[in-house]
C-alpha cells in the first residue's frame, strides 16, 4: 500500500511540475532536464512513467481527461437519475478548451506539430481514443439511467463532440478574437442533441 502511495506521488509531482513549466516557458522549451530540477526526481525515476517529453506531456493530457471523468461519474452517484448535474460536469470543463494558456490545449497543439514522428502520432491517437471512449462511456451512462434518449447513436455523438472540441482547442493557436460559434453554443448543442425529447 506505501510503495502504491508513494508511486501515485511521484507521478502526482511529475504531472504538476510538468505543468508549471509549460505554464513558465512552453512545450518547446520545456525540457526533460527542467522537470528532474525542478521536480527533484531523477531521469531514472521520471523514466519509470514515460520514455521521452513528448510522452510525458500525454500523460498530462490524460490526466486532464481522467480528472473530467471523475468528476461526471461523481455527480451521477451523487445525484442518481438527473440530466443537469453530470452534464453541469462536462460544460464546466468546455472553458477551457478556449484559453490559449490552458496547457492541455498547448500540449496537444505542440504534439499535432510532431505528429509525423511515429512515437508522437501514437500518443495523440491514444489521447484521441481515449477522449472519444470517455465521451461514449458519459453517453452510455446517461442511456443507462434514463437521463438520455436510447435514441442517441453513442459513436457518432461521442466523436462528434471530441472533434468539436479539438477544433476548439486548435483555434486558441490560431486567433483569440470572438467567433460564431463559442463555447455557450457548444454547450447548448450537446445538451439538444443528448437531453431526452418529452
Amino acid at each position: 500500500m506505501k510503495r502504491e502511495l508513494k508511486r501515485q506521488q511521484t507521478k502526482k509531482l511529475l504531472l504538476d511540475t510538468t505543468e508549471m513549466l509549460i505554464r513558465e516557458k512552453g512545450c518547446s522549451q520545456t525540457t526533460l532536464n527542467d522537470i528532474m530540477q525542478h521536480s527533484g526526481l531523477s531521469k531514472g525515476a521520471i523514466f519509470h512513467y514515460v520514455k521521452g517529453k513528448d510522452e510525458l506531456f500525454a500523460l498530462v493530457l490524460e490526466a486532464s481527461l481522467e480528472e473530467t471523468n471523475s468528476r461526471f461519474f461523481d455527480a451521477i452517484q451523487k445525484k442518481g437519475k438527473q440530466f443537469e448535474a453530470p452534464m453541469q460536469e462536462i460544460t464546466n470543463s468546455l472553458s477551457m478548451l478556449t484559453d490559449s494558456n490552458n496547457v492541455t490545449n498547448r500540449i496537444l497543439v505542440y504534439l499535432l506539430g510532431k505528429s509525423d514522428q511515429p512515437a508522437v502520432s501514437e500518443v495523440v491517437q491514444r489521447f484521441y481514443d481515449q477522449a472519444v471512449r470517455m465521451s461514449k462511456q458519459w453517453i452510455a451512462a446517461g442511456q443507462e439511467s434514463d437521463v438520455i434518449s436510447k435514441d442517441v447513436n453513442a459513436d457518432k455523438t461521442a466523436e462528434l463532440f471530441v472533434l468539436v472540441s479539438y477544433g476548439f482547442r486548435l483555434r486558441t493557436a490560431i486567433n483569440s478574437d470572438p467567433f460564431a460559434f463559442g463555447i455557450s453554443d457548444f454547450a447548448s448543442l450537446i445538451v439538444d442533441m443528448l437531453k431526452p425529447k418529452k
